[in-house]
C-alpha cells in the first residue's frame, strides 16, 4: 500500500504504519470499511501490524493460515517472540522451542514481516550468551529480525557491532530506556520504531508535534531503509489514532515542527 508518489529518493512504500494488534476502537471505526473481521478491514487502511499474542501463547495452523488469508498481499505481520524465548530462559532457550515458534509463522508465508525479539529489562549484553543465541535464531531463520533490549548494556560499540555482524536491526523505542534506544541500530536494512505511548506508557496519545517529527524521520530512514512504525499504546485506543494520523501526514507530505509533546 503506498502512502503517496515518490518524493525525491525516497520511496513511501518502504514505510509500513500500524499497531499491536488489529483492534478498531468505535471512535475511529468510521475509518475503516465494512468487512467480515477486525483484521479484514484494519488490513484495507494499515499495511502492518504486531502479532503480540505469540509472546504468550502458541496459536494453531489454521489460524496462521487464516491471518495470512485475511489481508492483502501487500501487507505484512511482525511477530513477536515468546516468552518462553526470551524472558523465562533469558535467551538461554532450546533448539526444539525456537524451531516450533519459527515452523508456526512460516505458515504466514508471504506476509511474514520481522521477527520481533523483545528482552526484558533484566537481561543484559552478554557476549558469548548473545552469540550463542542469535547464531541459533539465524541458522534456522534468514529474514528479517529486530531486537528491543531494555537493559542499558545494549546501546554500546560491542553490542552494535554485533547486531550488525547478524543483520539484526535494532529497535527505536518511545519510551527509551537511555537515551540512545530512540534511535534505530544495528542492520540498517530495515528501521523498526515501537512507540508505547509517553508520558504514561500503553495509555497516551501522541500528539501533533510528535507525529510531525517522526514522520520526517520515517521519510528520511525510508531513502536507505525498510521502515516500520507500530504504535503500541493500545490500551485507551489511542494507537489507532495515532497511526491513521501518521499515515496521513506521509501520505500528504505534512511532515513539520519537532519531536516535542504538549
Amino acid at each position: 500500500m503506498a502512502f503517496g508518489g515518490n518524493r525525491n529518493m525516497m520511496d513511501l512504500r518502504l514505510i509500513r504504519v500500524g499497531c499491536a494488534g488489529w483492534n478498531i476502537p468505535r471512535t475511529v471505526a468510521v475509518h475503516f470499511p465494512a468487512g467480515s473481521s477486525h483484521l479484514v478491514r484494519y488490513s484495507q487502511v494499515l499495511n502492518c501490524c504486531e502479532i503480540n499474542s505469540s509472546f504468550y501463547r502458541p496459536h494453531r495452523i489454521k489460524t496462521w493460515l487464516r491471518w495470512a488469508a485475511s489481508v492483502p498481499d501487500d501487507f505484512q505481520f511482525a511477530v513477536k517472540v515468546p516468552r518462553a524465548i526470551t524472558h523465562e530462559p533469558k535467551l538461554a532457550c532450546s533448539s526444539e522451542i525456537l524451531l516450533q515458534f519459527l515452523n508456526q509463522i512460516r505458515y504466514l508465508e508471504n506476509k511474514l514481516g520481522p521477527v520481533l525479539v523483545q528482552l526484558p529489562p533484566s537481561v543484559p549484553f552478554k557476549r558469548e550468551q548473545v552469540i550463542a543465541f542469535l547464531s541459533l535464531l539465524r541458522q534456522h531463520h534468514r529474514g528479517d529480525i529486530v531486537c528491543e533490549p531494555r537493559h542499558s548494556s545494549w546501546f554500546g560499540d560491542e553490542a552494535e557491532r554485533m547486531l550488525q555482524d547478524f543483520e539484526i536491526a535494532r529497535v527505536a523505542a518511545d519510551p527509551a530506556c537511555v537515551p540512545d534506544a530512540s534511535l534505530p541500530g544495528g542492520s540498517t536494512t530495515i528501521a523498526y520504531f515501537r512507540l508505547h505511548g509517553s508520558p504514561r506508557m500503553y495509555y497516551s496519545p501522541y500528539t501533533k508535534q510528535f507525529l510531525n517529527a517522526i514522520s520526517t524521520q520515517l521519510e528520511t530512514l525510508a531513502t536507505r531503509s525498510r521502515v516500520w512504525c507500530v504504535f503500541d499504546n493500545t490500551a485507551s485506543g489511542a494507537a489507532t489514532s495515532n497511526a491513521i494520523d501518521l499515515k496521513a501526514k506521509l501520505a500528504h507530505g505534512t511532515a513539520e515542527g519537532s519531536c516535542r509533546r504538549n
